[in-house]
């Protein structure tokens, strides 16, 4: 009986030691990936290794497939295993009020008056259509929809200080309508952003809520031959 027992240790014992030198393929750091690193930087500081089974922790990747479009949640340290819970969208790494800004686009801020900005009723993230009015060597003015739904990244402001209610506590409001000057911050091409640069030193800039189902055609440069036709 005694010799059953042993053989069947030394069994377990073998199928446990070839178990663990079964390998498994996993994606490991070769150097810092910083928080918020796109996938696609990530492939070129990332290796996949053959390591023991039993040396792989759940919910590594092999392949950065799951999570392409992705960033990086946390910094990820060189030697490290990379795991599916280190990657999510890039939106849910921004602050309330924070908008991702498209490759390629610089942002300007403009100072406008708020009956200029919708009343001062505008948050990141609306998109808007930017008249521009400039007047020529006689005075005559010219207005035109130069640029149209146009990316807003930031707007700041004074907000009123809201009424108290019953109980004395301030009424909830779920968008501050801003007061006086607002600042107003818009993610551009570099041709567009020298045309808003231009209108704010040398003319004056209106802004319209312009959403994405908003009709674009019809616009034309009005001056005061047209602006009744």
């Amino acid at each position: 009986m005694g010799a059953v027992l042993l053989l069947s240790y030394v069994a377990g014992a073998d199928r446990r030691a070839a178990a663990g030198m079964q390998t498994t393929p996993v994606l490991v750091a070769t150097s810092a990936i910083p928080k918020g690193t796109a996938v696609a930087k990530v492939r070129d500081m990332a290796v996949l290794k053959s390591l023991p089974r039993t040396a792989v922790a759940a919910g590594t990747l092999s392949s950065l497939a799951s999570v392409s479009g992705q960033v990086t949640t946390t910094d990820i340290q060189p030697g490290e295993q990379v795991f599916a819970s280190n990657f999510a969208d890039r939106k849910t790494l921004l602050a309330p009020g924070q908008v991702t800004v498209p490759n390629g686009m610089q942002q300007i801020s403009v100072m406008l008056e708020s009956e200029r900005v919708l009343g001062g009723h505008l948050s990141a993230g609306s998109t808007v259509g930017v008249f521009i009015s400039l007047k020529d060597k006689t005075q005559t003015g010219y207005t035109h929809l130069t640029l149209q739904k146009v990316l807003v990244t930031a707007v700041q402001g004074t907000a009123p200080t809201a009424s108290p209610t019953t109980d004395g506590s301030p009424t909830p409001s779920a968008q501050p309508a801003y007061t006086g000057n607002v600042m107003v911050t818009l993610a551009l091409m570099a041709p567009d952003a020298e045309k808003v640069v231009y209108a704010a030193e040398y003319g004056t800039i209106w802004l319209s809520l312009e959403p994405s189902s908003a009709k674009e055609g019809g616009t034309r440069i009005v001056a005061p031959g047209n602006v009744y036709k």
